[in-house]
């Protein structure tokens, strides 16, 4: 499947309708979410592999690794209201996901690659450590999405134990979701880092 195709078949996803500012749950736009899965796939990481989508939302990047051919795929989300749409979305779309309602400290499963879009740490500090130390446990390989800010946080958590491989800057369009937002769409700006586990 070519990148093209599977951001159109990531859009057609529904999203989550109950957001919990508690959890920062914000949509991953589909164009970041293919171009993110895409990359690891190009790099061999997704095919034939074991993956896990930590902090799941609506299921975007588990549906998405189905799609790219992955062996298995978890889907770890703490909120059961937004398993509940990941469900849907994938039997929507004829992919095989298993779904785990846990918090991430939870997760004992050893994977060959993580892909995720955790808490950003803006409503609770250091909300997004959690799921990078369970990456680093956990898997072989994590691609995540980051705030812009936040380069230099994640070398000092990967200090032996991976490194970036890649990193890349992207503008995200995040839509009025809370009371607190002012706008109807306000950018930001976010990293997609590889980090290649020791």
């Amino acid at each position: 499947m070519k990148q093209v195709k599977l951001e159109i078949e990531l859009s057609r996803l529904k999203d989550t309708n109950r957001k919990k500012v508690s959890l920062e749950q914000y949509s991953t736009p589909s164009t970041i979410a293919a171009k993110m899965l895409y990359y690891a796939h190009s790099e061999d990481r997704i095919r034939d592999k074991v993956v896990a989508d930590f902090g799941s939302g609506n299921g975007i990047f588990a549906i998405g690794a189905s799609l790219l051919g992955a062996k298995k795929v978890y889907a770890v989300e703490k909120d059961q209201s937004a398993i509940d749409v990941a469900k849907e979305n994938s039997k929507a779309v004829g992919c095989e996901v298993e779904f785990i309602h846990s918090d991430i400290r939870d997760f004992k499963v050893h994977v060959d690659t993580v892909i995720m879009n955790p808490p950003f740490g803006s409503q609770r500090r250091d909300a997004d450590i959690p799921f990078i130390e369970k990456a680093l446990e956990f898997s072989k390989d994590f691609y995540i999405l980051l705030n812009y800010k936040a380069g230099d946080f994640l070398e000092r958590i990967i200090e032996g134990k991976g490194e970036i491989s890649w990193d890349e800057v992207v503008e995200i369009p995040l839509v009025h979701s809370y009371d607190f937002h002012r706008k109807d769409v306000k950018t930001i700006r976010a990293r997609m880092t590889r980090v290649k586990v020791w």
